[in-house]
């Protein structure tokens, strides 16, 4: 068993996605991932810290870049307008992933248990999107509702980009979904 190959936490996804696939994620143990991986369980352990974070690992990551797209947007931008830019930003994190999303999504579809986390990351993103439209001076009202507003427009877009039948990128799917939306609500 090489531990010294490069790149052990993409070879440890790699290895869960395809056991969860395969076994089902409940069935699917750490020892199995490691050993799938060419990898120790401890070594497994430095970079997860339990087998559901091996689907869940990048949720600081993409926190981060929403909130900094979010309080670096102009001043002049609308709450939907910083928020959209953030979304976009993170769906270029996604270029070129598209397969391992599908195969991740399908993997949490598949279980009750990570149905629920996937809806707890998704709040968690709401709120500090929330929290730093906040910091930009917007009332607690519309702060929440821009947020929860911003994070229905990214699960639409996610589902329409996973389920496309030609190659396209998820900024671009957000772009157009969040067009729809003020298109809606420009008519009311």
């Amino acid at each position: 068993m090489s531990r010294w190959q490069p790149n052990a936490r993409g070879r440890l996804e790699q290895a869960a996605l395809e056991l969860y696939a395969e076994r089902g994620f409940d069935q699917t143990t750490v020892a199995e991932i490691a050993e799938r991986a060419g990898l120790t369980e401890r070594t497994f352990f430095r970079h997860f810290a339990d087998k559901r974070e091996v689907l869940f690992w990048g949720q600081d990551a993409l926190i981060e870049l929403v909130t900094t797209c979010i309080a670096d947007a102009p001043r002049s931008a609308s709450p939907i307008d910083a928020v959209g830019d953030a979304l976009r930003a993170f769906g270029t994190m996604f270029q070129g992933r598209r397969e391992h999303a599908r195969r991740r999504q399908a993997v949490i579809a598949a279980n009750p248990g990570l149905q629920e986390r996937e809806l707890i990351k998704l709040a968690s993103l709401a709120a500090a999107m929330a929290e730093e439209l906040g910091r930009r001076g917007g009332p607690e009202p519309a702060t929440k509702l821009t947020a929860e507003t911003a994070v229905a427009v990214f699960k639409v877009a996610f589902e329409r980009w996973l389920s496309a039948t030609r190659d396209t990128e998820l900024a671009h799917v957000i772009g157009d979904s969040l067009d729809e939306l003020k298109a809606l609500t420009a008519g009311t």
